[in-house]
């Protein structure tokens, strides 16, 4: 790599600075965590857009925020660590402008019970995340007998009234995006992926019934236009059809308006003692050794407390069954990554409820990341001061020790330990 600043090799012996273009390693970590954050950004401000949703804030901020990542712009810590904040306050308006296109197309979504077995007939299997692109293909495959299924992060899409209209909608298949070689396989029907989290099948597996659309793509596969399905349809009609088999009902559907219409049970509850504490346990899953303490620790919850869960993390235990605590649900998804914004309406309504701030609530975040989005997400709980965060299973690799420090000392964020350890310190 070549200096900018001094221009001799980056980091050789002629070199004055530390890094590429001059950068220490510092300024350079707050970069990367910029660029990260960005890209979260870009995807929810993508979705919103293509529902008529824009922020010329949103937009401005990120053109601001990439040039700052260009050559020789700043050497000012501080100056970087408050890009990285606006980031996150950035993010947090573009996921409620994300919210708003959301209802007033699709509904308020609603607490909803959706079936995870399969209905005879041929099917078309969708995963990602944009919504619009369901209820195209919903719309397109009303009264042609094949029936859609949900997976991955489109399962929340069931607690839309303007979704869960559509009786062919018939259930949510499978889990979380790390097992779509293995899920994918074994669904005989067509298989549509409408935004990132897709993966490459195995050779001669599913490729031929994989059907992309928008950003997505995959060599080999049928890229779709103009959200028209009817190849897609064609294919699901000409292969294999399921058949009738039971499965374990799941719960979503939890926006923070339907949450907040159980306020007062929930903050009776509290005062009573019947509810200890409240975890936020999710985030982005992946397939990496370690996970499996999201599933561990959202067992070991005792029953006096209630888990808030979002993102494709949930599966690790959405299909478990944590009961009630007086009629409210121990387990409350509030949907995709993206409606991590009605997780934080939450948290707000219940502290302005208690005349407290967010940190002074029995409330603890156990966090799973592992990519962009789950980064804008981590940045918006920094601009909203949100302390005490467990993330895992490691820390990014992209934050210095340095970086790390300013981030302990001012937010108190730490790796998570094991279960046990971890439940035992927050609940002491």
């Amino acid at each position: 790599m070549f200096c900018y600043q001094c221009e001799q090799t980056a980091g050789g012996s002629g070199c004055v600075k530390v890094g590429i273009c001059g950068k220490n390693p510092d300024i350079q970590s707050l970069q990367d965590i910029l660029l990260f954050g960005l890209k979260g950004i870009a995807s929810y401000a993508f979705h919103a857009r293509e529902l008529g949703g824009v922020s010329s804030e949103v937009d401005g901020f990120m053109h601001e925020a990439l040039f700052k990542t260009v050559t020789n712009v700043s050497f000012d810590l501080k100056d970087h660590i408050n890009m990285v904040l606006r980031a996150g306050e950035m993010n947090l308006k573009i996921m409620e402008l994300l919210d708003k296109v959301h209802t007033e197309k699709f509904g308020n979504p609603v607490p909803v019970e959706v079936k995870t077995g399969t209905t005879a007939g041929p099917g078309i299997l969708i995963t990602g995340h944009d919504l619009l692109d369901l209820y195209e293909l919903l719309k397109q495959t009303e009264g042609t007998g094949v029936n859609v299924y949900t997976h991955s992060e489109m399962l929340p899409a069931h607690g839309y009234p303007e979704l869960k209209k559509f009786k062919h909608l018939v259930g949510n298949y499978g889990g979380a995006w790390q097992e779509q070689k293995r899920e994918f396989k074994e669904f005989p029907g067509a298989l549509l992926a409408t935004t990132n989290c897709v993966l490459i099948p195995p050779p001669n597996t599913y490729l031929d019934r994989l059907f992309t659309i928008g950003i997505t793509g995959v060599e080999g596969a049928t890229h779709l236009k103009n959200r028209d399905f009817s190849l897609v349809i064609e294919k699901a009609k000409h292969s294999p059809s399921l058949t009738d088999e039971s499965g374990k009902k799941i719960t979503t559907g939890f926006h923070y308006k339907a949450v907040l219409s159980l306020a007062d049970k929930i903050i009776n509850a509290v005062k009573e003692g019947k509810i200890r504490h409240f975890f936020l346990i999710g985030g982005c899953d992946g397939a990496q050794p370690g996970r499996n303490y999201y599933t561990e620790f959202a067992e070991k919850v005792p029953k006096d407390c209630v888990i808030l869960t979002l993102a494709c993390g949930k599966y690790r235990f959405n299909k478990l069954d944590f009961g009630e605590i007086e009629g409210i649900p121990r387990l409350i998804d509030v949907g995709q990554c993206n409606d991590a914004y009605s997780a934080i309406q939450i948290a707000i309504a219940l502290a302005k409820a208690f005349n407290c701030s967010i940190n002074e609530l029995p409330l603890s975040f156990i966090l799973s990341w592992f990519e962009q989005k789950a980064v804008a997400i981590l940045l918006t709980l920094f601009y909203l001061g949100i302390k005490d965060i467990r993330l895992g299973p490691s820390l990014p690799a992209f934050v210095t020790p340095n970086v790390l420090k300013v981030l302990q000392d001012e937010f108190n964020i730490q790796p998570i330990t094991n279960p046990d350890e971890d439940l035992k310190n927050i609940l002491c």
